[in-house]
């Protein structure tokens, strides 16, 4: 009986251990076609890993999934990301070392980018399955702006970053390179151009609002009986 039960016992791990080991060869399969820059279909995949396409499904129901996993670890983190620009507080440099990190990365994965954009544009309810990475990369270059923008008007820092979302993506590269006929470097510059853009106008209105603001408060400190310039009505002088 226990020898019964050992073997059981070994038979259920080495299932479990072959099943591991397919999985583990469909990603690397998977990883290694992305670096190619080509398009990636599960047939490949699952001939590149030497399985069969019906067992490639069993481990991962869509490519889509399959290419989340795959592309994890394969990205740095928004810190290494923007290693070069560490020591740097100007919000501007900080994007447009983004901007430029990001469309380098797509357009070395951008077989890949293109099939997992594809999916989630006919699939809407799988776009968690892209990895999102200009959100942390932008959330990350923008930090400075924490306790400027960020304390006097969050609404803006939002605003702001929802329209770099927008420029920072693999959809305005493709949108460049496929659509307006621009090189990669030229569609890329384009970008860095557009992103440093919006930021920096956004900071101006912000080196705008704030002497405002400031003023506003001071004036209400010293007279606290007396209504804000704000509140004042404008007397009409005809005309």
């Amino acid at each position: 009986m226990e020898q019964s039960e050992a073997t059981t016992h070994q038979s259920t791990s080495s299932r479990g251990d072959q099943k591991l080991r397919t999985r583990t060869a469909i990603l690397r399969a998977a990883a290694e076609l992305m670096r190619t820059g080509r398009g990636v279909t599960m047939p490949e995949v699952a001939r590149a890993a030497l399985v069969s396409e019906a067992t490639a499904y069993r481990y991962f129901p869509d490519l889509a999934s399959l290419l989340q996993e795959a592309m994890t670890g394969q990205w740095p983190t928004p810190e290494r990301a923007l290693a070069a620009v560490t020591d740097s507080r100007d919000p501007v440099e900080r994007i447009a070392a983004a901007t430029e990190h990001l469309l380098r990365l797509v357009l070395t994965y951008q077989g890949a980018t293109r099939t997992m954009i594809a999916a989630t544009i006919t699939r809407p309810g799988a776009t968690s399955a892209r990895p999102a990475l200009r959100l942390g990369l932008v959330d990350h270059a923008l930090a400075p702006l924490a306790e400027t923008l960020g304390a006097t008007d969050p609404a803006a820092l939002a605003r702001l970053k929802h329209d770099l979302a927008i420029v920072i993506s693999a959809e305005a590269l493709f949108t460049l390179t496929d659509l307006c006929g621009l090189d990669p470097d030229a569609a890329i510059a384009s970008a860095v151009r557009t992103a440093t853009t919006l930021t920096r106008a956004a900071l101006r209105e912000d080196a705008t609002v704030r002497p405002a603001e400031a003023t506003k408060r001071r004036l209400a400190d010293d007279c606290p009986g007396r209504p804000s310039p704000a509140s004042v009505p404008t007397r009409s002088t005809g005309g």
